[in-house]
């Protein structure tokens, strides 16, 4: 085995000083990984907590957008059914986003992880890099990429995921009592 590289990539804009790590082993069959932090989710990108809209767009594009598109995604937190549920909002006729929501939830229930992605898969259904696509436009109203991010930007800041029912198992539970005594002020 050959030594691991590491690239650091620095990142700014959910933090000023956020960076991400590429990492790749030379002439390994596996596609080389990049920790994403906080900058690149599965379906999503983080906040511009510390940042600007052009900070992110040069992140995304120009950075992380150059890796190889074989590049498995690690990020941060596990927000993948969330994330997809906006992409579907604004791409609703998007049939890659429905397949991998499916999936996403299916890993979610059976308490999988949905990480890692892969950079070629986010550029089919992740709205971030998508930002030069006719629907994530028509949907902004924009043409300019980086107006088009921070819209989709703040649209994601501002969404609620809808209303899901609640577990069946767990209004029987209800139903029957059995949460009573835990619910009972003592």
């Amino acid at each position: 085995f050959g030594a691991i590289r590491v690239r650091c990539l620095f990142t700014p804009c959910h933090t000023s000083g956020h960076m991400c790590y590429f990492m790749w082993e030379d002439g390994s069959p596996d596609a080389p990984a990049l920790f994403s932090g906080d900058t690149l989710f599965v379906g999503g990108c983080g906040r511009f907590f510390e940042g600007t809209a052009e900070q992110m767009y040069t992140n995304l594009t120009q950075i992380l957008g150059t890796l190889p598109k074989e590049t498995k995604v690690f990020c941060g937190h596990e927000c993948t059914v969330r994330n997809l549920k906006f992409a579907l909002k604004v791409e609703p006729e998007n049939e890659i986003i429905k397949k991998k929501l499916i999936w996403a939830k299916q890993r979610d229930d059976e308490d999988l992880p949905t990480v890692p992605s892969t950079l070629q898969e986010e550029f089919l259904y992740n709205p971030f890099l998508r930002v030069t696509e006719e629907p994530l436009q028509k949907f902004t109203g924009k043409t300019d990429p980086v107006e088009v991010l921070r819209i989709l930007r703040t649209e994601k800041d501002n969404f609620k995921k809808p209303k899901e029912r609640p577990n069946p198992q767990a209004m029987l539970a209800f139903d029957w009592g059995l949460f009573s005594p835990f619910l009972e002020k003592k």
